[in-house]
């Protein structure tokens, strides 16, 4: 790809966002029940390539065990009002229930409070006793504190998660980085890394041990991280990069490291796309946050809001349009793409003619520049309802 010259001192390539693609129909389709969805993440089969964010208003212990009974996963993050309060239903309310300006600060207020290891415990075990899937996230440093309390109450995924994770960590203070390529090593369950951008950073992310990898940053509807830091690449290139260095790594290895797209993604469509771009599955929030069962009662936020000293993200009014099971696997009762978004997929890849989520990886992409970029994410969310 031609470099762009922004001006004398320095150049760019042109990426792309989601909304700037389009799939192409081949030379045959498909009956859509023949289409088969199934995928493996740290040797953990699913049914539906869709996992939900580790963000507070998407997961908790009954939504994590839902997911997995419909054919998906969800992923409990360890650093948030789950595992500080017993009783977190009142906090969540509370949070759900002040004004834009109020926000900040009492979510700055509210986890301060101490992460308590044995809630850590009680929540894995709540979900396992259930019949879920127990994947639970936590920030590098948060591994570093709480590794061996998630090894022995034998979570089955562990997913170490920041806005940008590499091998590659300098430091000016005494704090001895997270070792990702021992970390993954020694814990007894799959380690899945992320939050990464670059076919580089992919492949050593990889070749550390993970199980899977997730790509993007700053793209979401509930995600600053572009506005206050200026980082991020469009979602469609990133995938399509970081796939590569999947590809790339599976030949010379022989082990598949599936890639996963993690944010910006709203409908149905937008899932097809990613996985056109060579994604293995995609995470998701505010859909999910959208739904009855969701702890965030009707609101979506992001997972770097309470920073004390950098706050990035921000609440989003997302309603309650339909039960999971709706939004999951339908009936569908909306027509804007955010309901049954497994029917979605497997209609798509029935018009797209492929069978696999492996031959979808390959259908034909077109560029389709729209009005609205995935630097515009937010606004695209409000046109569906899901910001105020």
């Amino acid at each position: 790809m031609d470099d762009i010259k922004i001006g004398r001192g320095k150049t760019a390539r042109r990426a792309y966002g989601i909304d700037e693609i389009a799939l192409v129909p081949g030379t045959r389709t498909l009956d859509p029940g023949l289409a088969d969805t199934r995928w493996t993440l740290g040797g953990i089969e699913r049914e539906i390539p869709i996992i939900a964010s580790a963000m507070d208003g998407v997961v908790d212990v009954q939504m994590a065990v839902l997911l997995s009974e419909l054919g998906a996963m969800g992923v409990l993050n360890l650093e948030g009002v789950q595992t500080r309060y017993e009783d977190p239903k009142p906090i969540l309310k509370q949070i759900a229930s002040v004004d834009k300006t109020q926000f900040v600060p009492l979510m700055q207020q509210l986890y301060a409070q101490p992460i308590q290891p044995d809630l850590i415990k009680t929540r894995i075990e709540q979900i396992k006793s259930q019949g879920g899937i127990a994947a639970v996230s936590a920030t590098p440093a948060g591994a570093i504190k709480f590794g061996q309390v998630v090894a022995e109450a034998g979570a089955d995924l562990f997913f170490i998660q920041a806005t940008v994770v590499s091998t590659a960590f300098l430091s000016a203070d005494s704090v001895t980085p997270l070792d990702l390529h021992q970390f993954c090593q020694e814990m007894p369950m799959p380690v899945v890394l992320g939050n990464c951008v670059t076919y580089e950073v992919t492949l050593n992310l990889m070749k550390a041990g993970a199980a899977g990898v997730l790509v993007g940053i700053g793209p979401g509807a509930a995600c600053t991280s572009r506005g206050v830091l200026g980082v991020g690449v469009p979602q469609a290139t990133a995938v399509a990069d970081c796939a590569a260095a999947r590809e790339d790594y599976y030949q010379e290895t022989g082990r598949y490291v599936p890639v996963i797209a993690d944010g910006g993604l709203i409908t149905g469509g937008d899932i097809c796309k990613c996985i056109a771009c060579g994604a293995d599955g995609v995470m998701i929030g505010s859909p999910f946050a959208r739904a009855k069962e969701a702890p965030g009662q009707g609101f979506h936020w992001g997972m770097a809001t309470p920073s004390p000293v950098l706050p990035r993200g921000t609440r989003i009014s997302v309603g309650t349009t339909g039960t999971l099971e709706q939004i999951l696997r339908g009936p569908a009762q909306l027509d804007d793409g955010t309901h049954n978004l497994l029917g979605a997929l497997k209609t798509s890849m029935g018009t797209l003619g492929a069978k696999s989520i492996q031959e979808m990886q390959q259908v034909e992409v077109v560029i389709a520049p729209s009005l609205l970029t995935e630097g515009k994410v937010y606004q695209k969310a409000q046109q569906l309802g899901m910001g105020k």
